[in-house]
């Protein structure tokens, strides 16, 4: 599903940039420019950053 519009950003893409270490919303705006433009994509796009470090945190809780 589409996040941010104005860049194409999706939560794929923002799982991915979770994955490769952005773990703030500066690291996914620094990232895929996410909230930079209108952004009304902000809350949506916390909230799929959230529950990517929580799906990660998961993952290592479970790995030890």
């Amino acid at each position: 599903m589409y996040i941010c519009l104005c860049h194409a950003v999706t939560e794929s893409d923002i799982q991915n940039a979770v994955e490769h270490g952005a773990c703030t919303m500066r690291g996914l705006r620094d990232e895929l420019k996410v909230a930079t433009q209108c952004g009304r994509c902000a809350t949506c796009a916390r909230t799929c950053l959230n529950q990517a470090l929580a799906e990660i945190a998961g993952d290592q809780e479970m790995a030890a």
